[in-house]
């Protein structure tokens, strides 16, 4: 394993450093350019500014697809965490997805050719999205995993010539969007389907709730904690 990621690799879902929890509920700063992952932190109601650093998104040699992903995730949190001026202290989140299909590692199609090499792959076969997650703040950091088994049906020459026109698998890890066109390939999905689209929203709950970042939910919680009851309420 990379020595820069520390969870153990047998684990789908670990947590490094586990932080204590805070009573002041914090914004968030979200290190991630995609629009897909702002649209799954806006449906869980959560508050937060997008600050973005680029980072190198080499895999490393031999890097297993685990630890690749986390190291992903937490690159891009450290990046923006470590600029002050920006984090100011507050919780960064940082995240990454890969498609793995017969041990091969699917990032990002560059152009056509790519796109239907990574079609033809996943082609009525099963194959694996991993999506990490990552919040940094200071010296605590917290890294959690979703594992989702996807399979498409076969594909023909059509379907793939007819999806790359239709300008989805650019931008997308392995080609495709489950929450687009894409969903017309998939006949099964087994795991979270908000970290096929790219952010999986239970583990990154739990990690938001560790750091004292509201989401709705817990907003909601302490708003009713808050508001009178009806026996000690204005008369």
């Amino acid at each position: 394993m990379n020595p820069a990621f520390s969870p153990p690799p047998e684990l789908e879902s670990s947590v490094m450093q586990p932080a204590a929890h805070s009573s002041a509920l914090q914004t968030l700063v979200l290190a991630s350019a995609s629009p897909r992952r702002r649209e799954l932190l806006e449906q869980i109601g959560v508050q937060f500014e997008v600050i973005v650093h680029d980072v190198d998104e080499t895999r490393l040699s031999a890097e297993p697809a685990y630890d690749y992903v986390c190291r992903l995730a937490q690159a891009k949190a450290a990046a923006v965490e470590s600029v002050e001026k920006e984090a100011a202290g507050r919780p960064v989140l940082g995240a990454d997805t890969i498609v793995v299909v017969e041990n091969q590692v699917l990032g990002k199609p560059q152009d056509a050719a790519d796109a239907e090499r990574m079609l033809k792959l996943l082609s009525g076969c099963e194959h694996r999205v991993i999506s990490a997650v990552c919040v940094m703040q200071r010296e605590r950091c917290g890294v959690r995993v979703s594992t989702t088994k996807v399979r498409f049906r076969v594909l023909s020459q059509q379907d793939i010539d007819a999806y790359w026109q239709s300008g989805e698998p650019l931008g997308k890890a392995g080609g495709y969007a489950v929450q687009g066109l894409g969903a017309l390939f998939i006949n099964y999905l087994e795991g979270s389907y908000s970290g096929v689209v790219g952010l999986p929203l239970f583990e990154t709950a739990e990690l938001l709730r560790e750091f004292s970042v509201p989401t709705a939910l817990s907003s909601s919680a302490r708003l009713f904690a808050d508001a009178p009851s009806a026996e000690t309420g204005a008369n």
